[in-house]
């Protein structure tokens, strides 16, 4: 969040408006000060290995957000209006919680804007606000310059006909609140009562009960919640355990709790992907619950999402490493609450392929017993994790012992030098994504992107993000050895030319998205003229230069 800072005459007692403005207390579920990563925008993010496999999870489609930020404020009000600053590319709002939402739609514009949503009234004082964001839709990762929210401190009196929020409706689908189908009444709904004798279901009891399971496949969790009370036999197929194999329980966070799962339980013995992201959170869920709930389903889990879930502690991933023997994914992306220690349970699951760490506090020594024990790994996210001392011996231990790496994100390593490089790419030939955005420690000088280039030929995507001293050399070098990549990031660059870009654009058949923005010498005419020659490949400019 990089904030503007206000200033706004002084407002008399009459009016009683407090103009706040967000500049210190925010958590985000996002990485990068930008909102979004190069993962989370357009059709890019679809081609990236770890993308190669796609769950339909039971997701009402209304709920699509990807990413939320809170903002915390100084002073409760009333809210009566809420502005969001944006100058670089527009954000895909979701849906402010609680006072706001719609789906996301494509906006074609470039010029900085000032996003006033109309704004439902509530009927408490709050200074905590959420933005979710969807960035499917976008053509290039945002920046949220700042958010101002206007409010009065007593309360509204409004007309009879405005009816307003209360605090316990925090889910702002309508219908299914109306329907008594939120979360608060999933237990309700999925309880063992005993329905009453009805009417016999006419050729429905006729069809096969593999074709009545594919049909209700297709409902949202709300809508089986109230097929289970129409008759015995709906019942029955609702609270079958296949129609729990992929289960996404995200969109419902505000609002799981112990409860919940407790009442689920019975139905998710089979559950294969289960997604609690962002769930938990302010006390929701407590260890006790989330414990026996694995205990009871974590058998046959296979991927269990779990970023920015911030219930979690180390009694936690403790009980995920026994009971959940044949995991092959795990994401604690931003649970950076969970203590330093709780990571070295995770080597004991030997068949991770894929494990993202992203903003978390695992350490060094942690980390390399995972890696030791779990070869298996495929993908492996390691941004922004700050507690790690020496990015070398773990980029030396992950040569060693992880062969069958395909994407790695070492984004924010504050001291990955030449010598890990190395290892790396020595050790990790089928490397096909690697971000080292923002690693500072790393110079063109050494030749440590060289031997990238010459010994990771499988490259598809690779992020210099930030490193200036990327230079004509390096890029020559990708053009020769990489002639596989689609995305190339080398933003900030001020050594790299026109003409050993146009080398790479001949070479790389498959280059979809190249990012020369704030690289100093390639100016706008640069730009067209590549464009012209490849019409196929998206140049990203800075339109700010």
């Amino acid at each position: 969040i990089s904030p503007f800072f206000f200033f706004f005459p002084m407002l008399t007692v009459k009016k009683m408006f407090y103009y706040i403005c967000l500049f210190f207390f925010f958590r985000t579920a996002t990485r990068k000060k930008k909102m979004n990563s190069h993962r989370t925008f357009f059709f890019f993010s679809q081609t990236s290995p770890q993308k190669k496999e796609v769950v339909q999870y039971r997701t009402p489609p209304k709920k699509k957000s990807q990413d939320y930020v809170e903002l915390f404020f100084f002073l409760q009000v009333y809210p009566t209006k809420k502005n969001v600053l944006e100058t670089y590319h527009f954000f895909f709002f979701i849906r402010i919680l609680i006072l706001w939402s719609e789906r996301p739609t494509k906006l074609n514009a470039s010029q900085a804007r000032q996003f006033k949503p109309c704004i439902k009234q509530i009927n408490f004082p709050t200074n905590l606000i959420r933005l979710e964001v969807n960035s499917s839709l976008l053509d290039y990762y945002t920046e949220l310059d700042a958010v101002v929210l206007h409010g009065v401190k007593d309360k509204p009196v409004l007309s009879l006909k405005t009816s307003l929020i209360d605090m316990n409706d925090i889910d702002d689908d309508a219908y299914e609140e109306k329907d008594g189908c939120g979360m608060d009444n999933l237990n309700k709904k999925f309880s063992s009562a005993v329905l009453r004798e009805g009417p016999n279901n006419g050729y429905f009891d006729k069809l096969p009960y593999e074709l009545i399971q594919l049909i209700l496949n297709h409902l949202t969790l709300p809508d089986l919640c109230r097929l289970a009370q129409t008759c015995k036999l709906l019942s029955q197929h609702c609270c079958d355990p296949l129609q729990y194999i992929h289960l996404n329980l995200q969109p419902y966070w505000a609002k799981l709790d112990d409860t919940s799962l407790e009442f689920l339980q019975s139905r998710c013995t089979l559950v294969q992907w289960l997604n609690l992201s962002w769930t938990g959170n302010r006390g929701f869920i407590s260890v006790a619950g989330f414990s026996r709930f694995l205990k009871v389903c974590g058998s046959e889990l296979v991927r269990l999402e779990l970023s920015c879930s911030h219930f979690l502690n180390e009694t936690c991933l403790e009980v995920i490493s026994e009971m959940c023997p044949n995991l092959q994914a795990l994401n604690l992306s931003s649970c950076d609450k969970l203590p330093p220690q709780a990571f070295n349970h995770i080597a004991k699951l030997c068949s991770l392929k894929r494990l993202v760490l992203y903003r978390t506090k695992v350490e060094q020594t942690a980390l390399l017993s995972i890696l030791n024990f779990c070869s298996e790994l495929q993908h492996l996210s390691l941004g922004s994790c700050v507690m790690i001392e020496d990015y070398d011996v773990i980029a030396s231990m992950i040569g060693a012992k992880c062969k069958k790496l395909q994407t790695l994100d070492l984004w924010r390593c504050k001291n990955i030098t030449e010598n890990g490089i190395a290892e790396l790419a020595s050790g990790c030939p089928l490397l096909e994504e690697l971000d080292l955005g923002w690693c500072p420690t790393l110079q063109s000088s050494t030749g440590c992107f060289t031997r990238l280039a010459r010994q990771l030929p499988h490259l598809q995507k690779l992020f210099l993000t930030a490193n200036r001293s990327v230079c004509d050399t390096d890029i020559e070098e990708l053009a020769c050895n990489c002639t596989r990549l689609q995305q190339l990031d080398i933003l900030g660059t001020r050594m790299v030319s026109p003409a050993s870009l146009r080398k790479l654009l001949e070479s790389c058949k498959d280059l979809s998205l190249l990012d020369v923005s704030f690289c100093s010498q390639i100016d706008n005419r640069a730009v067209l003229e590549l464009n012209a020659s490849f019409p196929k490949v998206f140049i990203k400019k800075s339109f700010t230069q």
